[in-house]
């Protein structure tokens, strides 16, 4: 296997068995000036240019991966061709710096300016929502202020992680952003170790400006919800067809959307389709086989529509799983997934890993 050239630093092998990406350690400067996120801005710039209804209908979103140069700095030429692939496809929405996005790897400022350039460039193709989440109740409700300033047309908030709190703390915490603008709770404990209760959702759902929720713990808690006439959007892509279809859920926010967003957004328009579902399975299963969005940045990139540039700690999958993508995309079809180019196995030595940026 081809040993990985550092850029300006190497990393230990006994970090990656095997594996030798060339890594970058540059620091790098912000794409753009802002100001700093310790300003609040004035919530008096909210954009009201969407109703609640518009944001309660959307069917499909897609939670977008955030590109980079070889430096770590975003590269926002590519970005943009990715939302234009989406918005050509008939995605409703763009989810913006969250966990595919990799919004936990971004600065503040770096988080604010991308959903500022994704409103600038696409507000009136695609409806916006902002990750504005923080375990920190403080800053999000300052990332909640920033991100609605610049125009982003719903915020999306996690439950407070690691430093988990109690069914009143988090009450407290999202009426904290419910009182700024439209936000859409996000339930995932596989990654918070914390499962947001009902009884929870249910005190804030009184709330005018609470949107909906992104459940990601199973189709029973969807149906649950949508019987009591919540908006729900699965987070699963693979139990998004039964969620959809079965447990009345109002859509979907999709990783696999990246790849194949014109099969996903049939998956959730075109009524019930088995057949499009198991012939869609074992990507969902190839894409989630590793924490997201390890898979669908290598994905990617294998397709020849991003850079092969990780920024730590994610790194690309290993080679054979590399090759077993290269064989989805031809059982599916080359011409469902995004892009023009063949897709290929990309070599260890062809990926950079940044450290610091």
């Amino acid at each position: 296997m081809a040993m990985f050239r550092g850029l300006t630093s190497r990393i230990s092998r006994s970090l990656y068995t095997n594996l030798s990406y060339r890594t970058s350690c540059r620091k790098s400067p912000l794409a753009t000036a802002l100001p700093s996120f310790g300003r609040s801005m004035s919530t008096s710039a909210v954009k009201e240019r969407t109703s609640m209804e518009e944001l309660r209908s959307l069917r499909i979103v897609t939670a977008v991966k955030t590109p980079y140069l070889s430096d770590g700095r975003f590269d926002l030429d590519t970005y943009d061709n990715l939302v234009n692939m989406q918005i050509a496809k008939g995605v409703e929405g763009i989810l913006v710096a969250g966990t595919t996005g990799e919004g936990y790897l971004m600065t503040w400022d770096e988080q604010i300016m991308l959903i500022a350039h994704t409103v600038n460039s696409f507000g009136d193709k695609v409806k916006v929502i902002g990750n504005a989440g923080s375990n920190c109740t403080s800053e999000a409700i300052t990332a909640t202020e920033q991100g609605f300033a610049v125009g982003m047309d719903a915020a999306m908030h996690i439950n407070p992680y690691y430093g988990k709190t109690s069914s009143d703390g988090l009450i407290a915490h999202y009426n904290s952003v419910l009182s700024i603008g439209p936000v859409i709770i996000y339930n995932v404990p596989t990654r918070t170790s914390h499962d947001i209760p009902p009884s929870v959702v249910e005190t804030l759902s009184g709330n005018p400006n609470l949107v909906g929720i992104k459940e990601c713990i199973g189709n029973e808690r969807v149906k649950m919800y949508t019987s009591k006439g919540l908006h729900v959007w699965t987070g699963n892509d693979e139990e998004s067809h039964d969620a959809r279809w079965e447990c009345s859920a109002t859509g979907l926010h999709s990783v696999a959307g990246n790849l194949v967003p014109g099969l996903m957004r049939e998956l959730m328009f075109e009524g019930k389709n088995p057949t499009l579902n198991a012939k869609l399975k074992p990507l969902f299963d190839w894409l989630f086989h590793v924490p997201v969005p390890v898979a669908v940045n290598t994905a990617l990139a294998q397709l020849g529509v991003i850079r092969p540039i990780f920024r730590l700690p994610h790194v690309p999958v290993p080679v054979e799983k590399r090759k077993e993508f290269v064989n989805l995309v031809k059982e599916i079809g080359r011409e469902n997934f995004v892009g023009e180019k063949d897709v290929q196995v990309l070599d260890d030595d062809e990926f950079i890993v940044v450290a610091r940026y």
